[in-house]
């Protein structure tokens, strides 16, 4: 330090700023000026000066860093947020709750992040909201089989710049997109036109009992006709989809009815319960991003349905061991399927005996 260390480090202790006092005084009696001895031993004047004036009074150490905020808080807020906790903590499960119902009370004006870190320095933790029962899956009913046109899914889907939603069927088990329907509403309406047209679309229009629906609709229908001998006592689809209110409509629910369509819907909160029509709607917009920048809802709807034939009948799908939903919903999939892994052998067995040939024939 000083003569031989460089410029007096920003802060030192009190005995380095005693000595540094002494060698400037002992030059100064050899001579030399106070400016000459604080440039050698590397000390600003000022600093010197001050110095000087504290060892006066003698105050030459530094005061402890630190310190609190003019604006921290008080003693008794302190004591009242801790009040707080014990008297709330039970009701309002968030330091942001605790916070506001101090305000609230008038007991205690102090923002979030205050109260979060006077809780966290006393060691109190609150509990946050208890953890939901999980929702047990409801099992398959037993009359299912898994084969094309056995269980069906469905939802809507938003398109923003087009101010429309679409709502499109799908075939769970082959992964067919069946139908869709472009429209500006969400309605048990749009349901009904949408199922009419994928059961065209698969030949199953005549499920539909027409004397039935309207019976239903008149609120004359009887239990002879839904449970009785005549009636088919079990449903020949499932059609799946979330709690939207649309879905649980009684006019989704008679239409359904009339059909022999059974209702399946998912648990609340878990979209994973329509996880296909859920993955239709994330590989449809995000391989064909042009999707959702189209304005106008009459090329929304052509260019759906162009999208859905490619879906359809190009796209490798990777759910069903990648050949097309028109390959696996018309029995062509597991031949497909067992023509590759057949290719695969022929052509590894066809390089086996290739290496071995060129290794007893080298050219």
């Amino acid at each position: 330090m000083g003569v031989t260390a460089g410029p007096v480090p920003p802060r030192v202790d009190a005995p380095v700023k005693a000595g540094l006092l002494d060698l400037v005084e002992h030059a100064r009696d050899r001579g030399w000026s106070r400016a000459r001895a604080c440039r050698l031993l590397g000390l600003d004047p000022d600093r010197h000066g001050d110095w000087r004036a504290r060892r006066a009074h003698d105050r030459l150490g530094d005061s402890p860093s630190g310190g609190g905020a003019v604006h921290g808080l008080l003693e008794d807020e302190h004591a009242a947020i801790i009040g707080l906790f014990e008297a709330w903590a039970g009701v309002d499960r968030s330091h942001r709750k605790l916070a506001a119902r101090g305000s609230r009370l008038d007991l205690v004006h102090a923002s979030a992040s205050t109260v979060h870190r006077v809780l966290a320095a006393e060691g109190l933790v609150l509990q946050g909201p208890p953890a939901r029962e999980p929702a047990i899956r409801a099992p398959w009913p037993d009359w299912v089989v898994w084969k094309p046109n056995s269980v069906w899914c469905y939802d809507f889907t938003h398109f923003t710049r087009a101010r429309r939603v679409a709502v499109a069927v799908l075939d769970v088990v082959s992964r067919r997109w069946l139908a869709t329907l472009v429209s500006a509403e969400e309605t048990a309406t749009q349901i009904e036109t949408v199922f009419i047209a994928a059961l065209e679309e698969e030949h199953l229009a005549e499920r539909i009992d027409t004397r039935l629906l309207a019976a239903l609709r008149a609120g004359t229908a009887t239990p002879a006709q839904l449970d009785g001998p005549e009636a088919d006592g079990v449903p020949t689809l499932i059609a799946m989809s979330d709690n939207g209110p649309q879905m649980r409509s009684h006019t989704t629910r008679e239409f359904m009815a009339a059909c022999a369509i059974m209702q399946r819907f998912g648990r609340p909160g878990t979209p994973t319960d329509q996880a296909w029509i859920e993955s239709l709607f994330g590989h449809v917009k995000g391989d064909w991003p042009h999707l959702e920048k189209i304005r106008d809802p009459g090329e929304l709807a052509l260019e759906l349905e162009a999208v859905r034939q490619q879906y359809n009948t190009v796209r490798l799908h990777a759910g069903i061991g990648y050949v097309t939903p028109d390959d696996e919903h018309h029995g062509r999939g597991d031949a497909i399927r067992q023509a590759r892994r057949d290719g695969l052998t022929r052509a590894r067995q066809a390089r086996i005996a290739y290496r071995r040939t060129q290794a007893r024939n080298p050219s």
